[in-house]
C-alpha cells in the first residue's frame, strides 16, 4: 500500500513537472514585441514598413496585415529574433494585424498615416500641462477640445543604458484629453496641424530628456568622429543621463527601423557654451540618425533656442544660435524655426508652444509635404552690400516684404573696421533693410539681435520672424 502511494505521488510530481515545462515552453514560444508596436500603433503609409520581435528559434512567424489579406513570414535566428517587412497602403484605417508562431497575437486599431519622432530636451519634453508655475499658453482649451481618432501618441519612458538595448517602455495612447495633457506640446501642435492640413493620421513618438546635451543622443559608433568628446567607461556602475551613448542607447536604438516620415528636434541649451563643437554635433546627430535608420535623407526639422537671459558672464547664446542657423543648409533636408519673437528674459521654458510646433508643421508641410501657397521660413539673410556710409541687407524667404508690425528697428548694431560696434539706425525698404550710424562712417560688418536676451522685431509678412544674425566671422567675445 506504501509502495502504491509512492508511485502515485511519483506520478502525480511527473504529470506536474510536465504539465508545468509544458507551459513554461508555450510562455516562452509565445512571440515577443518591442513596446513600440501594440494596439493604437501608427504605420508610416506608402512604404515596407519593418515589424520586428522575439519568439523561440527556429520558429517560423507570419504577420498578417488586414488592409491587403497578406502574409509575411520569417524565421527566427539563434537568438530568436525575427524580422518582417509589410507593404502599407495610403493613409487610413483602422486595421488589424495578426502574428502567430503558432500561438496568435493580435494588434487593434492600427492606423497607416504619417509618423513622427519628436526629441530634445525640456523644451521638447515639456507637456501640455507645462511644468510647475510655467503654464503652455492655450493649453487648458487645446487639451480640451483635442479629441481627434486620427492623431496618436507615444511617450518614450526615461531611462539610459551604456550599451545599445532592444526595448524601451511606453505605449501608443488615443489623442484625448486624459493622454494629450502628458504629452509634448511643440510636438503635439506640430501633429494637430499636420493632421489638419493633410488630412491623415499622424503618429507622435516622443523621446526626450530635459537637461540634456546633445551628445548622449548620439551613438558610440558616430561619436568617434568628434576626438573631444569622451566616452564613459564601458565598466561604469551606472550610466548616467549626460553620458555620451547612453540615451542613444536606450531611447532611440530600440526604434531604430521603424518606418517614419521624418524627425523633430528642439535643444541646444545644454551645449550653448560650445557652439563651434555643437555645429558639427548638430549635422552629426541627423547624419547618425539617418545612417542607421537607412532609409536615406529623411527630413529633419528643428526649433533654433529662443532668446533667454543666462547671466552677464555667460557666453552670449546668440553664438548657439548662429550655429543652428548654419546647420539648417549644412546637409540636405533640413529646415530650422527661429523663435525670436517667442523668449522670456527670465524663463529657459517659453509658454508659447504652439509656434514651435506650427512653424515646424510649415516646414513639413511645404518641403516634406510639397503643398504650395504660404511660407514656411522667417527672412534669412542673404546679403549685404555696402553703399558710402549704409550697409543694405536683402532677404530671403520675404518675396512680400519685411515688417515690424509698427515697432522700431532697435537690435541692429553696425561696426567698421575696428570691430567696435554701435547701436544702428535701421530701417526697411523696398529691397530690404538700410543700416547706418554716424559713428561708423565706412561699415563692414551688421549684426542683428545678437544678444542673450532681446525680443525679435523684424519678420516678414506672413509672420514669420528672422534669426538673429551677423554678417562677419569675429572672434567670440
Amino acid at each position: 500500500m506504501k509502495t502504491e502511494t509512492m508511485i502515485n505521488k511519483i506520478t502525480k510530481a511527473t504529470c506536474l513537472f510536465t504539465l508545468l515545462l509544458f507551459f513554461v515552453l508555450e510562455i516562452k514560444a509565445e512571440v515577443i514585441l518591442p513596446a513600440i508596436f501594440g494596439d493604437n500603433m501608427v504605420l508610416q503609409q506608402q512604404t515596407d514598413a519593418a515589424i520586428w520581435g522575439k519568439a523561440s528559434p527556429s520558429k517560423k512567424v507570419s504577420v498578417t496585415t488586414s488592409w491587403n489579406k497578406k502574409t509575411y513570414s520569417a524565421t527566427a535566428d539563434k537568438d530568436g529574433k525575427w524580422k518582417v517587412k509589410v507593404a502599407t497602403p495610403v493613409a487610413g484605417g483602422p486595421y488589424q494585424i495578426t502574428i502567430s508562431d503558432g500561438k496568435t497575437l493580435k494588434l487593434n486599431n492600427v492606423l497607416i498615416g504619417e509618423v513622427w519622432i519628436c526629441s530634445g530636451q525640456s523644451n521638447m519634453q515639456m507637456t501640455m500641462l507645462g511644468y510647475k508655475n510655467q503654464p503652455i499658453i492655450g493649453a487648458n482649451r487645446a487639451i480640451a477640445t483635442s479629441k481627434n481618432n486620427n492623431i496618436r501618441l507615444f511617450t518614450v519612458k526615461r531611462e539610459r543604458s551604456l550599451e545599445p538595448v532592444d526595448d524601451f517602455e511606453g505605449d501608443w495612447k488615443l489623442c484625448e484629453p486624459e493622454n494629450v495633457g502628458d504629452f509634448s506640446a511643440a510636438a503635439y501642435f506640430f501633429g494637430k496641424m499636420i493632421n489638419e492640413s493633410l488630412d491623415v493620421p499622424v503618429g507622435l513618438i516622443c523621446t526626450s530628456w530635459g537637461g540634456t546635451r546633445i551628445e548622449p543622443w548620439m551613438s558610440e559608433e558616430k561619436l568617434k568622429q568628434y576626438d573631444w568628446v569622451k566616452l564613459p567607461e564601458k565598466d561604469k556602475k551606472e550610466s548616467q543621463h549626460q553620458d555620451p551613448t547612453s540615451l542613444f542607447n536606450k531611447m532611440i536604438n530600440p526604434m531604430v527601423g521603424y518606418a517614419l516620415r521624418g524627425g523633430l528636434w528642439y535643444q541646444g541649451e545644454a551645449n550653448r557654451n560650445e557652439p563651434k563643437e555643437y555645429e558639427k554635433l548638430m549635422a552629426g546627430l541627423v547624419e547618425n540618425w539617418r545612417e542607421v535608420w537607412g532609409i536615406g535623407d529623411f527630413p529633419f526639422y528643428y526649433a533654433q533656442i529662443a532668446p533667454y537671459f543666462y547671466g552677464k558672464d555667460a557666453l552670449n547664446s546668440a553664438y548657439i544660435r548662429e550655429a543652428q542657423l548654419k546647420v539648417s543648409t549644412a546637409i540636405p533636408n533640413m529646415g530650422m524655426v527661429s523663435l525670436m519673437d517667442a523668449g522670456e528674459k527670465h524663463c529657459i521654458h517659453p509658454a508659447n508652444k504652439q509656434v514651435v510646433g506650427e512653424r515646424m508643421a510649415y516646414l513639413a508641410l511645404t518641403q516634406t509635404y510639397g503643398q504650395e501657397g504660404f511660407e514656411c521660413s522667417g527672412p534669412i539673410l542673404k546679403e549685404m552690400k555696402v553703399d558710402g556710409s549704409i550697409a543694405k541687407l536683402t532677404f530671403d524667404h520675404a518675396e512680400h516684404g519685411l515688417t515690424t508690425y509698427g515697432k522700431e528697428l532697435e537690435n541692429f548694431e553696425i561696426a567698421g573696421e575696428n570691430q567696435r560696434f554701435f547701436p544702428a539706425t535701421a530701417f526697411i525698404t523696398g529691397e530690404g533693410i538700410s543700416v547706418y550710424s554716424p559713428s561708423v562712417p565706412n561699415p563692414v560688418a551688421v549684426r542683428y539681435a545678437f544678444q542673450d536676451f532681446v525680443v525679435g522685431e523684424l519678420f516678414n509678412t506672413e509672420g514669420l520672424p528672422a534669426s538673429s544674425f551677423r554678417t562677419d566671422d569675429w572672434e567670440m567675445k
